[in-house]
């Protein structure tokens, strides 16, 4: 079944959602905003992942490029354009 992540990023700690093929929530939590500690997440809650979003901000360019070297399927989304996505979605 395939997984899609998205990531909540403060300076402290990442909030990861974790949603299946149908939209349906497989998993929540919060990870310290390191690459190491949000990759090992994604592995262990997330194993047939396809995408991961992140929003821009300060950290942006920083995870995105550690995240994208150890792997992970990551696409950067301009947080307004996130917010339009998701605010269709309900």
């Amino acid at each position: 079944m395939a997984h899609c992540a998205a990531f909540d990023v403060s300076g402290r700690e990442t909030a990861i959602h974790v949603l299946d093929e149908h939209g349906k929530p497989v998993w929540r939590g919060k990870r310290p905003s390191e690459p190491e500690a949000l990759a090992a997440a994604l592995r262990r809650h997330a194993p047939e992942l396809v995408r991961v979003g992140l929003e821009t901000g300060r950290l942006a360019p920083w995870l995105y490029h550690s995240l994208k070297d150890l792997g992970v399927p990551i696409v950067c989304l301009d947080a307004r354009h996130a917010r339009a996505a998701t605010a269709l979605q309900r």
